[in-house]
């Protein structure tokens, strides 16, 4: 029995027939199940963090020190963004019609916040009063709606003498960005979807889909100052929900918003960490919380302007995190001796705006805004037919103006920013290559660990014996907390033996059942090791339709510095490491096989560990780029990687391997459908090309996988 096998003999069994599914289940407790484990890992992370940043803030004595801080966290949130679009060319500003309402008026309108990327609006504006007024820019939630969502606080507002601007934000109201005419709906699903959706395309370029939503509303206040009834030095911003969001973004960044006031938005990570998790992609910049930042470091930008955040008891964004991230506040406002300037009300009901929160809200920008001047409380409202704040014949800005989408916009932003592909023609120009992008998927995924480290003890939880070899479900501490389940398949023969390390996201029970390729090399004689990588539920999920599956688990890692792929990369090396350790395994015939999602993160395991000495991918992501060539891409949450696409792709992977050999089988597109054989060989032509200029024509070979083809074909 090998040394480094730790058997449990209260849940060692020996079975002569075949294990059925539950049995090969190792963490029966869904509170010790893969998933879960790794959001308590994440978690640990992120609080850990959370804590650093606390001493950072208890050291902050005056108001230049907050400052100095201030300077540094724009710098920080500006670069986690992917920087803002640097275009302020004309808003090309459209009047598309107005109704009248005798005490107001609502003016119809379309800008351009970029060429072409097209902005539907209502302009709320006071019939009675003196101009110039103040100005409120008024970003709504998540809803459906877009600008015809939310409208009580625009009326509220406007008969009160400000003018506002309500606006679509991307995949809302009239600017879907996956507009299918014929269904009348977004291909992708709802507001929420269409936000993460979009994010799958920018987050491969660097850039977070936050960028173009905060952009909408800066162009939007670039707007309002054009109008001269507008006071261009009383400009404020409210929203709730996601527009609270946007309202946290867009006056922390923009200096022209002088009084603020999100509501339902505002809390703090140390409770939506251990509460509902991260939220939209947007709502979640890639190394936030790494970076040592939070979410009052906004409200503290802001400082000491005006600043009113608006709660509801039953919020589903903690309420905790609210009064941790008011207290927090108040105390850096205090440094400028304006503790009067913040404020916090907590208003009755569930996540939402409801009249005693909207009159809280006008109180504050009437103080602040009109002197004090006006009377809070509510009129009865009247609320105009959606249909009639339409600014687009069609209802949609795609097809009325074919408008550009963040797509487009993305792809046009990845062939400025992805670098060049030349074919390698030297040796030296092959390791030069190798070096760079091991030290780039380093970067790029937060792999931290090197290969040959210490072998992690295995636990055998049980065995079952087959024809020709023995099975035993097995896991491993890949790091302290993070138990990887699977499956070793060891055959009788004696002396040291080949080996394949496989990785998928199938249940253990069908990738391993009798007939299939894993029994297949087991009988050949291959030692198996079937590895079940960190947050893969050992029994098959629930199926989603959703297209953007994974993000939240996704977001929580990258919130705190790491990703998915370079995580399970780490799992792979570790699951080299305990190959690598026993006797009875052949150290120059270690072969590697990954499908579907988890062959990506193979890839990357397989460039920083050269103890892989054949690889075979089947079924997974062809390209990254291919997600930003085309508008539709599912799952991309479980593979891909923020900025990857300014550093490599994966044909760039499959050089830096040579001169190993690697089979590409079922190749797929974005959507995981296969892709056909003549595209994926022109998408690799600069691997072939380098294959063929280094002498080593053949070493990566693609083929179309049929159901009767044996894998042990593909490892000879």
């Amino acid at each position: 029995m090998h040394s480094n096998r730790v058997l449990l003999p209260a849940l060692f069994c020996s079975l002569t027939s075949f294990a059925q599914p539950q049995e090969l289940v190792v963490f029966r407790n869904p509170g010790e199940a893969p998933p879960a484990q790794l959001t308590r890992y994440l978690q640990k992370i992120g609080l850990e963090q959370l804590r650093d940043r606390d001493r950072e803030i208890s050291a902050l004595k005056t108001r230049d020190d907050v400052e100095r801080r201030k300077k540094v966290v724009r710098e920080k949130i500006l670069s986690l963004l992917g920087g803002l679009p640097e275009y302020r060319g004309p808003l090309n500003v459209k009047q598309v019609g107005t109704l009248e309402h005798g005490e107001y008026r609502i003016e119809k309108i379309i800008y351009e916040s970029l060429p072409g990327f097209f902005v539907p609006a209502n302009v709320y504006v006071p019939a009675r009063g003196k101009a110039p007024f103040p100005a409120i820019l008024n970003p709504v939630g998540h809803g459906a709606g877009g600008k015809a969502s939310e409208r009580e606080i625009a009326l509220g507002l406007v008969r009160q003498g400000f003018i506002v601007l309500k606006y679509d934000p991307i995949g809302q109201g009239e600017r879907l960005q996956y507009y299918d005419p014929d269904l009348r709906a977004s291909k992708v699903g709802g507001p929420t979807d269409e936000h993460s959706h979009a994010n799958g395309h920018t987050m491969l370029i660097g850039e977070n889909v936050a960028r173009y939503r905060i952009w909408d509303g800066i162009r939007g206040i670039d707007y309002l100052l054009t109008r001269k009834d507008v006071d261009p030095n009383r400009i404020g911003c409210t929203g709730c929900s996601g527009g609270g969001t946007l309202t946290t973004y867009i006056s922390a960044l923009d200096d022209r918003v002088k009084v603020a006031a999100p509501s339902c938005y505002i809390t703090s990570w140390q409770e939506l960490l251990v509460g509902p998790g991260p939220q939209d992609a947007e709502q979640t910049l890639p190394r936030f919380l790494a970076e040592g930042l939070n979410i009052a470091d906004y409200i503290e930008l802001f400082a000491p302007k005006p600043w009113l955040s608006a709660s509801t008891i039953q919020d589903f964004f903690p309420l905790e995190g609210a009064r941790q991230t008011y207290e927090e506040a108040r105390r850096i406002y205090a440094l400028y001796g304006a503790a009067d300037r913040i404020g916090w009300y907590v208003g009755p009901g569930p996540h939402g705006v409801p009249r005693p929160s909207r009159e809280a809200i006008y109180a504050w920008f009437i103080k602040w805004m009109k002197n004090g001047e006006g009377d809070p409380r509510e009129p009865a409202l009247e609320l105009d037919p959606a249909e009639e704040l339409l600014c687009t014949p069609t209802g949609q800005v795609s097809d009325s103006l074919q408008s550009e989408t963040v797509f487009t916009l993305t792809r046009r932003r990845a062939a400025e920013l992805m670098p060049a592909k030349k074919p390698l023609s030297s040796a030296a120009e092959l390791d030069g290559l190798r070096a760079r992008i091991a030290k780039d998927i380093r970067a790029v995924a937060a792999i931290r660990i090197q290969p040959g480290g210490s072998s992690p003890p295995l636990r055998v939880h049980q065995t079952v014996e087959r024809d020709g070899y023995r099975l035993e479900v097995v896991s491993y501490e890949s790091e302290r907390g993070i138990h990887i389940p699977g499956v070793l398949m060891v055959p009788d023969a004696a002396g040291a033996k080949p080996a394949v390390l496989a990785v998928e996201a199938r249940p253990k029970q069908l990738a391993v059942e009798p007939g299939g390729d894993l029994d297949e090399l087991a009988k050949a004689g291959y030692l198996v090791l079937l590895m079940q990588l960190r947050g893969i539920p050992e029994t098959a999920p629930p199926a989603s339709r959703s297209f953007v599956a994974g993000q939240s688990l996704a977001a929580l890692a990258q919130i705190v510095g790491k990703t998915l792929v370079g995580m399970r990369a780490e799992d792979i090396i570790r699951g080299v490491d305990y190959l690598a350790s026993r006797p009875d395994v052949d150290r120059g015939r270690l072969a590697a096989l990954g499908r579907g999602a988890l062959g990506i993160p193979l890839l990357h395991a397989a460039v920083l560990d050269d103890r892989i000495g054949r690889l075979v991918v089947q079924d997974s992501l062809a390209a990254y780029r291919l997600a930003v060539q085309r508008p539709i891409h599912r799952n991309l949450y479980d593979v891909g990687l923020y900025g990857v696409l300014r550093h490599y792709d994966l044909d760039d992977l499959l050089v830096a391997l040579s001169p190993r050999p690697v089979t590409v089988l079922n190749p797929a597109d974005a959507l995981g459908a296969p892709l056909p054989m003549r595209e994926f060989r022109e998408l690799y032509r600069y691997a072939l090309d380098c294959d063929a200029s280094l002498g080593r024509a053949g070493r990566l070979r693609i083929a179309q996988r049929g159901r009767q083809d044996s894998l042990r074909s593909y490892l000879r």
